[in-house]
């Protein structure tokens, strides 16, 4: 059961009321003024409560697992601010930009061109968890300090993926948006302590990860305070070999009844082939999801990584041209 207060009820002479009266156990959260009260996880006497604590808008039962996370909790659609810039609601981004950051002279090169067609964020790792311990697996901070530096210069925000609870500290001097990895999905100390970041959290879904776990992973971030988060599918693995995953295009419509959080897809990472990424976007697109992120490289065939499915800055011109034609259609 999740009881809301009203907008101007001093929530801690509620709580302390609660405590004084009941044994009950909760816990308190607070989403800013329409989204404060508390959970409870047992049964109580909705009569006994209202009568003896003031200020109660609205009680609500939330069947789903996923509390905070659910739309059970929050009918509209959550919109995630990253400065100026929304994801969300109405708000739509493309998202682009290397797998790695590899130098500064070519992360430039990819930023300029990016912000010439549009793009208000772009992507770059610094610390890339790989499949193989001798895969390229990132500059580390000083690669994060560059982009920064590239970013405001330009304009731009900046989301990387963070690896470790160790590193959060230099992510919140360097980054805009935290993006947690397939391989961090369920790493639930490093979510917890995200909840309690004040920054956005750009959290991909994991491999084999059905939609009901990818939302409680979100809601390991949500339940610590932090309401910031932003879903993106970026394929599952299923026994199909001729893409690197299977993009889940029904997620899109499914977590959008679901859930009130945004979710952005990953095309890049579903196909793992540059020829594919047009297509599996723009089906995103009219599935109805909030953004797109895919890889851009200046020069994709000496890319140290993900090179084989990051797009040269015409392609990706291109397509993001054709997402501007479908959004107006559907909007």
């Amino acid at each position: 059961m999740i009881i809301f207060f009203e907008k101007d009820i001093d929530i801690e002479d509620a709580l302390d009321k609660i405590i004084y009266i009941s044994e009950i156990n909760f816990s308190h959260f607070n989403f800013g003024e329409n989204y404060k009260g508390i959970y409870i996880s047992e049964d109580i006497d909705k009569e006994f409560i209202l009568k003896n604590i003031d200020g109660i808008r609205e009680m609500v039962q939330v069947n789903k697992p996923y509390k905070f996370v659910s739309r059970e909790f929050k009918k509209e659609d959550t919109i995630v601010h990253i400065g100026n810039v929304k994801i969300g609601g109405e708000h739509f981004e493309t998202i682009g930009g290397p797998c790695s950051f590899e130098n500064e002279d070519g992360f430039m090169e990819i930023a300029k061109n990016l912000k010439e067609f549009g793009v208000k964020i772009v992507r770059g790792g610094a610390f890339k968890p790989r499949t193989s311990p001798y895969f390229f697996q990132g500059i580390g901070k000083d690669a994060l300090k560059i982009m920064r530096r590239i970013t405001l210069e330009l304009d731009l925000k900046l989301v990387s993926e963070i690896v470790s609870t160790e590193d959060i500290e230099v992510f919140n001097e360097y980054v805009d948006i935290f993006q947690v990895g397939a391989r961090n999905m369920q790493n639930f100390e490093l979510l917890k302590k995200l909840g309690k970041c004040n920054k956005p959290i750009l959290l991909k879904r994991g491999f084999s990860a059905t939609i009901e776990e990818f939302l409680l992973s979100a809601e390991y971030i949500v339940s610590g305070g932090n309401m910031n988060v932003i879903l993106c599918e970026r394929g599952i693995r299923t026994f199909e070999k001729s893409t690197r995953n299977t993009l889940d295009i029904s997620a899109v419509p499914v977590i959008k009844k679901l859930s009130h959080l945004p979710i952005i897809v990953d095309p890049s990472h579903a196909s793992g082939r540059f020829d594919l990424v047009e297509s599996l976007a723009l089906a995103s697109v009219s599935a109805g999801c909030d953004g797109i992120m895919v890889e851009v490289h200046n020069d994709p065939e000496n890319a140290l990584s993900d090179g084989c499915q990051s797009l040269k800055f015409k392609r990706f011109y291109n397509m993001n041209k054709k997402i501007h034609k479908i959004r107006k259609s559907l909007f």
